[in-house]
């Protein structure tokens, strides 16, 4: 018999917010604080919720990637990733409402494996076509941008 997986599931969380900036978040058996930084009258106990959202986008990509190279059979090893946003703040501050708050992201990917640059990019493409959080941000409005280098191990 040929079991075919679900394409489509509900997720499911719970979150209590514990303070005016503090919030615990739980997905199945594992918790996320989400809290603002002290100087915004947080606990700074964990990311803020947009550097949470950022920090979503990075491990995303690093699953779909590895995930995308292993039926490539391409050995990208170890993703080290560095992200730089623009944000407008207008709409946090309720200055104003913003229709786009994050209006660019820039995100740079090292692979430390032996994959080439052309099999890296290869890689990047397809991670583009898969990964929900980076497709999330471009249908936002968002200009996300990535940079794939392949490095030789350290």
């Amino acid at each position: 018999m040929n079991i075919r997986p679900k394409t489509s599931v509900i997720t499911r969380l719970t979150a209590e917010g514990t303070s005016h900036a503090r919030t615990v978040a739980q997905a199945r058996d594992v918790s996320l604080v989400i809290d603002e930084p002290v100087e915004r009258g947080g606990t700074n106990e964990g990311l803020a919720p947009t550097e949470t959202g950022l920090a979503a986008l990075m491990g995303c990509t690093n699953v779909i990637a590895n995930k995308v190279a292993h039926a490539q059979g391409v050995d990208i090893g170890h993703l080290r990733m560095t992200l730089a946003c623009d944000f407008d703040r207008r709409g946090v501050t309720l200055a104003e409402e913003v229709a786009v708050p994050f209006t660019a992201i820039r995100l740079r990917i090292e692979a430390d494996g032996p994959a080439t640059q052309a099999e890296l990019d290869r890689v990047a493409a397809d991670v583009a076509k898969f990964c929900p959080l980076s497709k999330l941000f471009k249908a936002a409005g968002t200009q996300v941008t990535e940079e794939w280098v392949a490095r030789a191990p350290s």
